[in-house]
């Protein structure tokens, strides 16, 4: 009988040896055939695409911000994602070489716990980093097609014992070790950490591991809840029309496909042009969806007049004091939020939650879709330094350079669209705050009022109309009813927004 062994010059390069007592020693070599990759090599930590925003679910690499093969130290920025609500800089949490990329930048709609880089301890060799086998390399799978009879000897021992120190953690003979957040989210929802393999340092079940698992057990949740579809049949069945409905469907044919238009010749009748949607949008898309099903809206509207305010901006403006009349609306909406605890409450899926804290959330546009950064702590602050942190979280939001911190709670929404020229609207609650303040523009009308001899006069007001949209589950008729008038008084006698 022969003997087969391999043997292996530098990287990439293997040689088949066979012996046998009858003849000599031939040497065939195999480079290129046998890619390296399929071999056991050095276990690396795997990077997955982590969660960087609540509603996130699915991210895009838009540039990686260090090279395989560069030193990576814990805090180090290693790549920007795109979430749902901005780009956000990732940063590494172990030391180490970043060996292979294998989410390229472009690379769209990453699902969560997504395998996106491997990272392997310093003074190994990163070119020799083992790829896992669940990413699906084609060149393995046809391996045992080129050489049935050929076996690979067993690798290094320092490789052995590597792999058989994963080995042991996820059979469960060693104890998993949890970081703060993996066990939180384990205990949360149930999992069984034993049936995943840590990829953190030292064996350390990670966020991104606990995360994983859980989109894991959803996934086989939708497939079982998943209702059967019997297929279609292959003919379609035939049912006799009316001569007159014959007629219409002849003259007016109606294509199974709506055509797809073509660029660079004329749109035809029933065409359209397929848009993708963003990240962004299609959490928007969600969130509106699950508010107006999931949240009891009701609603409210009254008139504010803003002679007072208008007044006073200009007599600020001679003090080179430039303060807007929504910078006025947020610090109004915070005193009335003080005033009436009751209103400053969540849901947190049993009962209301009031805060502590007054933070507004306000709506900016972008081309990405709606954002809402938060004024923390509004109720303290002055008109001016409202001015200031309205305007700056503004532009971060349309540079998309929001930190999650600074657009995750808060704990009541203001929507302006009166630099639109709208006069009124109805906005949606956003989940899971309590109430959501619409502000229309102010409009002149004129009004009769009384001076102090009581003779009527016609004058002139500029009057602005805010509608109220609240959670009935927190914030009742009444409650919504006494929170208009509060504001509104305070709103038009601005001196009380000095006095709290």
């Amino acid at each position: 009988s022969s003997m087969v062994w391999w043997t292996e010059h530098g990287t990439g390069s293997q040689e088949l040896m066979r012996s046998n007592p009858s003849s000599t020693t031939t040497t065939v070599k195999l480079s290129w055939l046998i890619p390296v990759s399929c071999f056991p090599g050095i276990p690396a930590f795997k990077i997955l695409m982590p969660a960087l925003s609540p509603t996130m679910e699915e991210g895009n690499i838009v540039k990686w911000l260090k090279k395989e093969g560069e030193t990576v130290n814990a805090g180090d920025a290693l790549c920007e994602i795109e979430t749902d609500k901005a780009v956000v800089t990732m940063e590494s949490s172990d030391d180490g070489i970043l060996a292979k990329i294998m989410m390229e930048e472009g690379s769209k709609n990453v699902r969560l716990g997504t395998l996106i880089g491997l990272l392997v301890e310093e003074g190994q060799d990163w070119k020799q980093v083992e790829i896992p086998a669940d990413t699906g390399d084609p060149s393995c799978v046809a391996l045992p097609m080129a050489l049935p009879a050929i076996a690979p000897s067993p690798p290094p021992v320092g490789v052995l014992a590597s792999a058989s120190t994963k080995m042991e953690h996820g059979l469960g003979k060693l104890p998993i070790r949890l970081s703060p957040a993996a066990r939180y989210i384990l205990e949360t929802h149930g999992l069984d950490p034993s049936s995943i393999t840590p990829s953190g340092p030292r064996g350390i079940l990670t966020k991104e591991d606990a995360l994983s698992l859980l989109q894991e057990k959803q996934k086989s949740k939708a497939v079982e809840s998943r209702p059967m579809v019997s297929p279609a049949p292959t003919q379609p069945t035939i049912v006799p029309l009316a001569p007159q409905a014959t007629t219409v469907s002849s003259v007016y044919p109606r294509p199974a496909v709506p055509p797809i238009s073509i660029p660079g010749q004329p749109a035809a009748q029933g065409m359209f042009t397929e848009v993708p949607a963003s990240n962004t949008r299609r959490v928007i898309a969600k969130r509106l969806t699950e508010s107006k099903t999931t949240v009891p809206h009701s609603y409210a509207t009254t008139d504010c007049d803003l002679d007072a305010i208008l007044k006073l901006r200009k007599e600020l403006a001679k003090d080179d004091i430039k303060v807007s009349v929504n910078d006025f609306i947020i610090k109004a909406t915070a005193v009335t939020l003080k005033q009436m605890p009751d209103v400053n409450v969540t849901w947190d899926g049993e009962g209301p939650r009031q805060l502590q804290s007054i933070d507004i959330s306000i709506a900016v546009a972008t081309d990405r879709g709606l954002i809402t950064p938060i004024i923390k702590d509004a109720a303290a602050k002055g008109v001016q330094e409202i001015s200031a942190s309205a305007k700056a979280l503004a532009k971060k939001a349309r540079d998309g350079k929001l930190l999650p911190e600074e657009y995750q709670g808060g704990s009541f929404s203001i929507s302006n669209l009166g630099m639109f020229g709208i006069s009124g609207f109805i906005a949606v609650i956003n989940p899971p705050q309590a109430c959501i303040l619409a502000v229309g523009q102010a409009r002149p009308e004129l009004k009769i009022v009384e001076d102090e001899e009581g003779n009527e006069k016609l004058l002139q007001h500029q009057l602005m109309t805010v509608t109220l949209s609240s959670d009935s589950r927190m914030v009742d008729d009444k409650l919504a009813s006494v929170f208009l008038e509060t504001l509104k008084a305070n709103l038009e006698n601005p001196i009380r927004l000095a006095l709290c």
